[in-house]
């Protein structure tokens, strides 16, 4: 077997690029020595839900599979991720018999052989690594133990990236902690938030031209969007009743804070240490900014405000309504679109960002029940 040439290994740790345009430039290295891979994807695994979900991908022959996921346990994989071993099917024809739409989909595209490969990080499962051909039997011993290679090149590149990202989660969390600000957020509302935000990313993603890795990057980041109110000073932050002007102005300022939290954490221009942090300073930037300029602290306007903020703010203000506060009542998810329905309707919210909760409605109450608030916030 021969090692793929050093480039390889920094074309998946350059930070210039997405994970997608990294796997896609490692594809059309492999096709020199490996030409019958007409596709690599790679699926996460969220153990949590059990579910694994489409992540990147680089499809040469086909139509790529995205927004796409389904439980561990329902699927044959499973196994797989038991043993840690690797999966070949020389005919996918006949071999794949269930009408899953993952099955359904391999076969209607042509493909005829696989190879399925699992990754892992610190132990546990982080997903799949999946090759497939559209030739019969493709995958010999040697292109397996070739593959095996390239794979473990694949997961380095996305474990550091999630470790980035996990590292400015931990960071943050952290922060809070120190800061003993516990009124704002809780663990229940941040989750709820990022799974919202993933569903309606993944909804609008194809309209936008935007992929699983943008959706992932979403909800990934969705739970830092208020990180700022760590520099609010107790009094206007954790005062019960309607904030004066002055006040209102001082918590306002929580956008600035947060983006200089995140600068501070995670470094700007050359210096920054991670991957698709435009992203996240979006979020954090612009989740208050309204399509009619009535947001704060820019006044942007319509396609001004960055896709991701428009979403994580939709997200927001659904959770904001239907979660339990001392200082407000419970709105019923009904009431809740209901007003974000006169939202979109006075020209402030993304209209295909509430459509998606109308749409994903089950999703969104499977969320809302699994991640409920066990207390009210005191």
């Amino acid at each position: 077997m021969t090692a793929p040439p050093p480039f390889l290994m920094m074309t998946l740790n350059l930070h210039d690029d997405t994970l997608t345009q990294r796997l896609n430039e490692l594809h059309d290295r492999l096709l020199e020595t490996v030409p019958v891979v007409d596709r690599i994807a790679c699926a996460l695994y969220d153990e949590k839900d059990d579910v694994l979900k489409t992540f990147i991908n680089s499809t040469r022959a086909g139509e790529a599979i995205t927004a796409y996921e389904y439980k561990l346990s329902d699927s044959a994989l499973s196994a797989l991720a038991a043993s840690g071993e690797f999966r070949v099917l020389d005919d996918i024809e006949h071999a794949l018999q269930s009408d899953t739409v993952h099955n359904t989909w391999l076969r209607e595209q042509g493909y005829r052989s696989s190879f399925t490969v699992p990754f892992y990080d610190g132990g546990s499962l982080a997903g799949f690594v999946f090759f497939d051909s559209m030739q019969a039997a493709a995958f010999s011993p040697q292109v397996q133990r070739d593959l095996v290679l390239y794979t473990n090149l694949i997961s380095m590149a996305i474990a550091n990236e999630l470790s980035a990202v996990r590292s400015v989660l931990e960071a943050t969390r952290v922060a809070r902690e120190l800061a003993e600000v516990r009124d704002f957020e809780t663990g229940a509302h941040l989750e709820r938030m990022a799974r919202y935000s993933r569903v309606i990313a993944r909804a609008v993603a194809p309209r936008y031209g935007r992929d699983d890795e943008f959706v992932e990057c979403v909800y990934l980041f969705a739970s830092l969007h208020d990180i700022g109110k760590i520099g609010i000073p107790d009094k206007v932050l954790l005062k019960p009743g309607r904030l004066d002007p002055t006040e209102r102005a001082i918590m306002e300022t929580h956008v600035d804070k947060g983006i200089q939290i995140i600068d501070r954490i995670v470094g700007t221009g050359a210096q920054q240490r991670l991957p698709d942090s435009a992203i996240l300073r979006n979020i954090v930037h612009c989740h208050h900014e309204y399509l009619d300029g009535s947001g704060y602290p820019r006044q942007l306007r319509q396609d001004a405000i960055p896709l991701e903020a428009r979403i994580v703010t939709v997200a927001d203000i659904f959770d904001a309504l239907t979660a339990i506060r001392p200082y407000k009542p419970v709105w019923s998810p009904t009431n809740a679109l209901a007003e974000l329905d006169r939202m979109v309707q006075a020209g402030k919210l993304d209209a295909d960002c509430v459509q998606a909760l109308h749409d994903h409605l089950d999703q969104i109450m499977a969320i809302h029940e699994r991640y409920a608030d066990t207390d009210a916030v005191s």
